[in-house]
């Protein structure tokens, strides 16, 4: 897969995640099991963002599904950017587009669901209009 520019003048947030010692192996290399945790700071970063705050005492959000195409390898010391998107929501579910990328490189794309639940039903919850209308700002344009 190749990245250009203009694929990450789509997304509308970028986050940045530091790299520990601990997320490497003795060569430098971050263990892949670490990219899930630079896409749950995109998410949380983006279920938290003022406009939204969409993590409440009563509601939370549950994984649905997660597919991720590792692309290159990420390596320590340094950081990373990871670029959210939506690229559906649904009544009670998001689809994101995620991007994980070190020094302009793109070192893994996913795609992840994510369902608002209810927390004291556990049940899917429905996101409320205005929910949804801010939500909006978050769609990458169509494919």
């Amino acid at each position: 897969m190749v990245f250009s520019k203009s694929d990450f003048e789509k997304y509308t947030l970028v986050t940045t995640d530091k790299l520990r010692y601990c997320d490497a192996d003795s060569q430098g290399h971050v263990n892949n099991a670490v990219f899930n945790t630079f896409l749950e700071t995109g998410r949380t970063e983006l279920l938290t963002h003022e406009s939204l705050n969409l993590l409440t005492t009563t509601s939370g959000f549950a994984l649905a599904n997660l597919n991720m195409d590792f692309l290159r390898p990420v390596f320590w010391p340094g950081e990373v950017q990871i670029y959210t998107g939506l690229s559906r929501i649904g009544s009670s579910s998001l689809e994101l587009q995620q991007l994980i990328v070190q020094s302009n490189e793109v070192a893994a794309s996913a795609k992840t669901t994510i369902v608002q639940i209810d927390l004291t039903t556990n049940k899917s919850k429905k996101f409320s209009e205005a929910a949804r209308e801010e939500l909006s700002n978050y769609l990458l344009p169509s494919q």
